[in-house]
């Protein structure tokens, strides 16, 4: 079996394994979560120190989301060096960040990585401005696509800071938390801009040798 069906395999595999925990199994948490207390959840399958929370929570939709990506390296051509290295300094990050939940929370650092994702939103936007200024007409829909979508995720990021951060104010002792519905449609919304933006540019780049085939005669004559 050749790298590129590997990687094809992967990601199905990835695909399946990250709906089934991410989607299905959720489910079942939520209810649990729903139902029971702490105490009443600890008797249970799903209590928070159990294997199958930690399942669900650690090797659920983010292994998925890794498996994915290396499946997907290795099924456009990826050298082993990218994939290795890549790999491996994704899972780092995961285990780095999770390992900074047990030292409390630090409303200094939360207020740097907000102001971090700010630049870095402010920095992307404005190479995006200049490569689709270069683009020609019918590159600019998938362009403007793409920075709807940054929009609505640097969007998502300042309210979901605003719902995380919540619990640990001293203003908001007592008060019931908000529904972060709204937070989950701007991340849809986000995510659905991206994907739209990369279909239409796939639809460009299959109908470019059609456009070209059509060209040739009348560039012979």
């Amino acid at each position: 079996m050749t790298r590129q069906r590997v990687g094809l395999v992967l990601f199905v595999i990835a695909v399946v394994w990250a709906i089934a925990w991410g989607a299905i199994v959720s489910l079942s948490v939520d209810s649990a979560l729903n139902t029971y207390t702490m105490e009443e959840l600890k008797e249970t399958a799903w209590a928070m120190d159990g294997t199958l929370m930690m399942l669900w929570g650690l090797f659920g939709v983010p292994l998925g989301a890794l498996v994915a990506g290396i499946g997907l390296w290795l099924h456009t051509g990826a050298k082993c060096s990218t994939i290795l290295i890549s790999g491996i300094g994704i899972a780092l990050s995961i285990f780095v960040g999770l390992m900074f939940t047990s030292l409390g929370h630090f409303p200094l650092l939360f207020g740097i990585g907000g102001t971090l994702i700010l630049l870095l939103f402010f920095g992307t936007v404005w190479f995006w401005a200049r490569e689709r200024a270069a683009l020609g007409d019918a590159g600019v829909t998938a362009a403007d696509l793409r920075l709807i979508g940054y929009v609505f995720l640097v969007i998502t990021a300042w309210f979901t800071c605003g719902a995380l951060s919540q619990p640990f104010a001293t203003a908001f002792e007592g008060e019931a938390p908000i529904s972060p519905i709204h937070i989950m449609i701007f991340f849809v919304l986000g995510w659905l801009f991206l994907f739209l933006s990369y279909y239409q540019s796939r639809q460009l780049a299959a109908a470019a040798p059609e456009k070209a085939a059509e060209t040739e005669p009348a560039e012979e004559a």
